[in-house]
């Protein structure tokens, strides 16, 4: 049995407390990567590690809230949507969500990430870690 069906078998077995300090841990450890990485200057992985930071902190959520996992999508108003946690965000809070959907680059085309990359610079990244940490803490304050 490899890594990955070892985590989802385990999932299966988790109380709801655990799914979601499961989900938290995760989120956690993304946004100190990100920082990590914003002290390298590796903007475009910064953003990446800001998005996946933010949707494993609404996936936590989902698990709070919702019966089933949290669906394998990585659109974060979508998955926001499905949580139950839209219904509580201001407009602001889903435009952040909506700009930061396309930051999940892990399996984009090179001329893709390219794009996205010249957007990015020390000022923008610092601007999303302190968006991503504002809005994570939202979420947590709500579970």
């Amino acid at each position: 049995m490899n890594f990955i069906s070892l985590q989802a078998k385990r999932k299966n077995y988790m109380t709801r407390e655990e799914k979601i300090r499961y989900w938290l841990e995760l989120a956690d450890k993304d946004f100190v990567v990100a920082g990590d990485l914003m002290d390298k200057g590796h903007w475009l992985y910064v953003a990446f590690m800001c998005h996946q930071t933010l949707e494993k902190t609404i996936k936590a959520y989902h698990a709070r809230y919702q019966q089933d996992d949290p669906p394998y999508i990585h659109n974060l108003i979508r998955l926001a949507e499905k949580s139950g946690l839209s219904e509580l965000m201001t407009e602001e809070q889903r435009l952040f969500l909506d700009m930061m959907t396309p930051m999940n680059i892990e399996a984009r085309y090179p001329d893709y990430k390219s794009r996205i990359s010249a957007s990015l610079n020390k000022s923008v990244c610092e601007d999303l870690m302190n968006q991503t940490s504002q809005m994570q803490q939202w979420i947590k304050s709500k579970l």
